[in-house]
């Protein structure tokens, strides 16, 4: 599946199993390599090429549902690469520095070499912290209603 999604130029960001023995539920979030807005469009090539490879192997059950979706707005924040995409932008976050353990915060820079970075990320009230990327237990981008 994944080699499947990758030459559509989609990453498989996260893949669940649940549903029972007879009818499993295939819940599948893809992610653009590109860094773009995943559409529906983009849904519906990914789930074509995925059933097409299930319907083609005897790996699953005859019945199942697939779902195809995007990582969503309040997406998490994984790797290095997905905090440097996402600068500028607000960010749950949980780490052991942080006042409280748990802020809200713009994400403003990811610094240090690979394996070893830091993110910097701004308060509510403009002060900045310096955060191993290690030490994050939990983040996710923030979304807020426009009114």
């Amino acid at each position: 599946m994944k080699n499947e999604l990758e030459a559509l130029g989609y990453e498989l960001f996260e893949l669940k199993v649940g549903g029972t023995k007879t009818r499993p539920v295939l819940d599948v979030r893809i992610d653009r390599r590109d860094g773009g807005t995943v559409t529906i469009e983009d849904c519906t090539r990914a789930s074509r090429a995925i059933e097409a490879q299930l319907d083609g192997r005897d790996v699953i059950a005859e019945r199942y549902r697939l779902d195809v979706s995007s990582p969503g707005v309040e997406r998490p924040l994984r790797n290095a690469g997905d905090w440097r995409r996402f600068v500028g932008q607000r960010a749950s976050v949980t780490a052991r520095s942080l006042p409280g353990g748990t802020a809200e915060v713009e994400i403003v820079d990811v610094e240090g070499e690979p394996g070893a970075e830091t993110v910097v990320v701004r308060g509510a009230r403009g002060d900045e912290h310096r955060i191993a990327l290690a030490e994050v237990s939990q983040a996710r981008l923030a979304f807020h209603w426009q009114r």
